[in-house]
């Protein structure tokens, strides 16, 4: 007690002022060193994305659990197939600013099914559910046709498909234990989709949500 009161004397001696809250307020959590935030688009409004800012902040429940039974939930390779890129958050991040920014040429695609959307997802994303560009869960070739020339920017002409100005497919599910985004990705490149216009966000909802980042509620 003594030792403190010296030391607010001294303080003031100095002309200095002890705040109440000192130590108490949580500091300042960033994307990185010089980015606090990032502006993106949402179903046509603007949305920040940015990291929890509550310093003892801990993991969204739905993503806990450690221990999911493999099969199904095994864990992906880091290299998904030759070609496709496989990015971490601030690329993701960079992508949706550049969608936001207006480049239509990228699309960022929540893979999962809207039951996991549902819960949250990455602000800028689309959902397109693994189970929409499958042919074992019953999608036929014309309704992923349509997907890829209503969404990415595909042309067709007597049943060839044109890729030269398709979109550049960014694409993300649970996370590493997560088959829903590796199964789009791997069905798209079965139809010929380019491999170099395939990113795979490998962490998706899981990093995302370890990492404290914004979310937001699909439909």
């Amino acid at each position: 007690m003594i030792k403190a009161k010296l030391m607010v004397a001294t303080l003031m001696a100095a002309g200095l002022t002890l705040s109440a809250n000192v130590g108490a307020a949580d500091k300042p959590v960033g994307i990185t060193p010089k980015m606090m935030d990032a502006e993106v688009t949402h179903n046509g409004k603007k949305v920040k994305i940015s990291r929890n800012q509550n310093n003892k902040n801990t993991v969204n429940a739905s993503f806990a659990k450690t221990s999911r039974p493999c099969p199904p939930f095994c864990i992906q390779p880091s290299a998904l197939a030759p070609g496709v890129e496989t990015i971490g958050e601030l690329e993701v991040i960079d992508y949706l600013k550049k969608m936001a920014a207006g480049d239509d040429t990228v699309l960022v695609v929540d893979s999962r099914t809207p039951d996991w959307v549902k819960k949250g997802t990455i602000p800028g994303a689309v959902n397109i559910p693994w189970t929409k560009l499958n042919p074992a869960k019953g999608a036929d070739p014309i309704s992923i046709g349509e997907i890829m020339q209503d969404q990415f920017n595909v042309s067709e002409s007597e049943g060839l498909f044109n890729f030269d100005n398709a979109k550049t497919l960014v694409m993300f599910c649970n996370g590493m234990w997560c088959g829903q985004s590796p199964n789009n990705i791997k069905n798209l490149l079965k139809f010929g989709y380019p491999a170099h216009k395939i990113k795979w966000y490998r962490g998706g909802m899981q990093d995302w949500e370890i990492l404290g980042l914004s979310t937001i509620p699909g439909s």
